[in-house]
Order: C-alpha cells, then structure tokens, then sequence
C-alpha cells in the first residue's frame, strides 16, 4: 500500500464517516479505518466518487497508507474506547506524527494523554468538534488543542473543512496547549444545554401563560429569528413546534415524552465550574432542569402538590406578553454566555492555556450548534478589549440589559403567579441582580461560619482577618 493518504479517521461511526467524507470532498485524500472492515469497505463503496479514500483493515495497513507526518483522527467513544484506539495505534507511530481526538473527551484526560505521547514524541490534537452529523459533513465548528507545531500543519486541513462565518472567515481557531480544545468544546455544550433550557422556558410561557399554540408559538420564533436572537436553535425550535405527528394528528411536542436527556458534557461543565470556583448558575440550573424531567416516580408523585388559581391572558394582552418574554431570554441568553466565557477564562488562568476569547467567540459564529447573530458582537467586545472581565461590562449588552429588564422582570412574576417553573430566567436574573448589587448578605453567611467553626472574617474597614469570641465575651481578636 502507498503512503497516499494526507490525513486518516478511524472510528466510522456516523461522525467519523461524515468527517472522512468532508475530507475528501475538499480534494484531501483520506485513509479510512474501522473496527470492523465492512464498516469501511461500505463508506468507499457508497461514497468513493466524492474523492479520494484508501481503504485499510488493519492498524498497519492504515499507518502505512498516511504521509509524514502522519495526521490520524480518532472519532471512538470518549474514555477507555479513546486510550484502548490510542494504544493500539501509537505503537506504530515515530516522532513529529500526531494523533487527533475529534471525540466529546474529558479535557482532564486529554491533558494526560497529551502528555503520555509528548513524551513519546507523537503530538496529541485533542480538537472539539461541533455541528452535529451535518456539520462534520458540511462544515462544523472546530476546537483545536495540542502544541503549536501540530497546528501549523494540521491547521490548515481543518480550517478548509470548518464552517465558515458570515464574513469568510473559517470556524476553527487553534484554543491552545493539551487540553484547551476539549474544555472550550465542553464549555459551548454547557452553553447549549443553558440556551436550550432559555428557549423551552419561552415556549412554556407562551404557551401555559399566554395560550398560544404550538404552531402560533412557532410563527412567533420565526419572527424572533429574524431579529437579535437570530440563531439556530430558534431556527429549528420552529421547526419542531410547527410539525405535526403523522399518526395522531397532534403537535408533535405533545406526543414527545417530557424527559430530557443528556450525554455529561453539560454536567462537566458544571462540575468543573465548581473545581474553578465560578459562579455558572444558568448552565447548572439547565443540567439540574434535564434531571428532574428524568425523575418520573418523583414527579408523579408529587402531582398533587397545590398550585395557583390560573387566570389566562387576554386576546389583547397575549402579544404584548409575547414581547417580554423576548426580552427576557435574550437578556437572559446574553447571562448564559457570560457565565460561560467566564469560565473558558478561569479555565485559561488556571491551566496556563492563553485561550483567546474573541477567536473563540468568532468560530462559533458558524457551523456549531449555539451559532447566533449576537457572537459578531461578542467578538468584537473581546477583541476591543481582551481583558473583559464579564461581557456584562460590554457597554452595548449593559445597556440591552437594562432596557430588558422591566420585562424581564414582569414575565418573571407572571411565572410565579401562574406556576410555571422557570429555573433559567430565574437564575439569570439573579446573576445578574448579585453582580451589580452593592453589598451581598455573604457577610452575614461569613458571620455565621465564624460563629460555629471560628472560620474568621475580614473587615471593610481594616485589613487583616479576626474572629469573634461568640462562646465568650464577644470581643474581637486577630486571627
């Protein structure tokens, strides 16, 4: 077999199948590989006439097929499936070749399996893909970690596969060492599973509160698609609403069971927040909102819990009511995503990555799933000043925020007094009041943790720490 092939995927799974077709369909000719062969033999029987493919059923014959330095993407199963592919495959492996991990792999992992085969002399690529099947086939978001040696010639493959924004520009930027590529991926599932939550949220209102049906609802998303919250997930969230089960004749979100799934990375997400000590509510409160429509038992059981006395909208205030809740998901959107850039940037601080947040912002503009209008604008904030500490100081959301607000909070009380369950906007809204308030009651919280485990405190207006003697006299002494 020739050493032909510029760049190879094994793991032919719908992902990997549609990632070695993009391939090849922009003229890079592709060796590809599979557990099993018939697998392979099957995606060059199908769609050999898209380009260039070789063929190879064994670990040997797929290394063999690739060109120095040799480019190996790996689209398996994230954990044990990634590191049992990796030890089969790095074994026949020399120094300068590399290994890319397009799977949803824990950044943790990555980091030490960057650094297993660094040492080995084989550069590990751990690279975010997002976009779904269609998006590894036409163009997805790409997130590339691993050195900068490796990017300069596996950078250019990708960047001629990604999306590209509106402007041109393609959709993948190199995040930084190890496992930078992974964690910025994680951190936009986190994201997603936040505006997800914002947007069924808006759809519950406008329908529980304001009567709506789902139809109307979708008209009303078609509308909004064509303004500020121009996105994807609004553009398909139309979709969804406005079809119709073929065999019942119903909505087709009314014959959908009410439990959400999840696959972890939102979780990580969230959990990794808690590790960095940054405050990312909204994401957490969109995990926890999947959970609980998971706890059926739970949930039936606790059916006949009183609610409130109903009282539905008016013809005439429907629409008027409509409009608030557009104000409050995108304000409470533009929360989300500051909570999430937020922690790509502790994340960056932490592991010494340098991740540059407006490129960030730039290559999710296109081909990824939270892709929006808004990401232009989220740039260029970061751009003009790399040292944002929360897009909440961008003068331009600041200000949309504020006029948003007395919407926000009305849909808010509207919610409350209608029973309905908004743990998105509400978390948002509470980000953002604990962000501009004056003063927070965790001074009193600090008391009370001096109070039971002498924990100390700091003062406002001296420096230094002190605790309380409350068993004794009370008197202040330094710690």
């Amino acid at each position: 077999m020739s050493t032909s092939a510029q760049i190879g995927v094994t793991g032919l799974a719908v992902m990997g199948r549609n990632l070695a077709r993009n391939f090849a369909r922009n003229g890079y000719s592709v060796a590809v590989h599979n557990r099993t062969a018939a697998k392979t033999h099957a995606l060059v029987a199908e769609f050999g006439d898209e380009g260039t493919f070789v063929a190879a059923e064994t670990a040997e014959e797929f290394v063999a097929a690739l060109e120095r330095p040799r480019r190996l993407v790996i689209m398996v199963k994230a954990g044990e499936p990634t590191d049992a592919v990796i030890r089969e495959f790095a074994p026949l492996l020399e120094p300068g070749d590399m290994i890319i991990d397009g799977g949803n792999a824990h950044f943790a992992d990555t980091r030490r399996r960057e650094k297993e085969l660094r040492e080995q002399g084989i550069h590990f690529v751990g690279t975010g893909v997002s976009g779904g099947e269609e998006g590894a086939l036409l163009g997805p978001s790409i997130m590339p970690g691993g050195s900068v040696e490796s990017y300069a010639t596996l950078g250019p493959m990708l960047e001629k596969i990604s999306a590209k924004a509106a402007d041109g520009t393609p959709c993948v930027t190199h995040c930084g060492p190890d496992g930078a590529g992974h964690f910025v991926k994680m951190v936009h599932n986190g994201i997603e599973y936040a505006d997800m939550q914002l947007i069924a949220e808006a759809y519950h209102l406008l329908r529980e509160v304001a009567g709506y049906s789902p139809a109307e609802i979708a008209d009303i998303f078609r509308t909004w698609n064509q303004g500020r919250l121009d996105s994807y997930l609004i553009e398909i969230t139309a979709e969804v609403l406005s079809h119709v089960d073929a065999a019942t004749g119903k909505p087709f979100v009314d014959i959908v069971q009410d439990q959400a799934e999840q696959k972890g990375t939102g979780r990580w997400t969230v959990q990794i927040a808690l590790d960095l000590g940054v405050p990312v509510s909204g994401i957490a409160e969109a995990v926890f909102a999947r959970s609980l429509s998971g706890h059926t038992e739970l949930r039936e059981a606790s059916r006949g819990l009183a609610g409130p006395s109903v009282t539905p909208l008016g013809e005439a205030e429907k629409a008027a009511f409509a409009d608030k809740v557009e104000q409050a998901l995108y304000a409470s959107k533009i929360v989300s995503y500051t909570q999430g850039f937020h922690e790509i940037q502790a994340g960056s601080e932490e592991y010494d990555w340098n991740i540059d947040l407006g490129a960030v912002a730039a290559i999710w503009r296109g081909g990824c799933i939270i892709r929006a209008a808004f990401l232009d604008r989220i740039r260029a904030a970061y751009d003009a000043r790399a040292d944002l500490p929360s897009l909440l100081s961008d003068k331009g959301f600041a200000e949309e925020i504020a006029t948003a607000q007395d919407d926000w909070r009305a849909v808010l009380v509207a919610a409350t007094q209608q029973g309905v369950p908004t743990p998105g906007f509400s978390a948002a809204l509470a980000y953002y009041d604990a962000l501009r308030a004056e003063r927070l009651p965790a001074a009193l919280t600090q008391g009370q943790r001096d109070f039971f485990g002498a924990h100390t405190y700091r003062r406002t207006d001296r420096a230094g720490s002190f605790h309380t003697l409350w068993g004794g006299d009370r008197s202040e002494v330094s710690a």
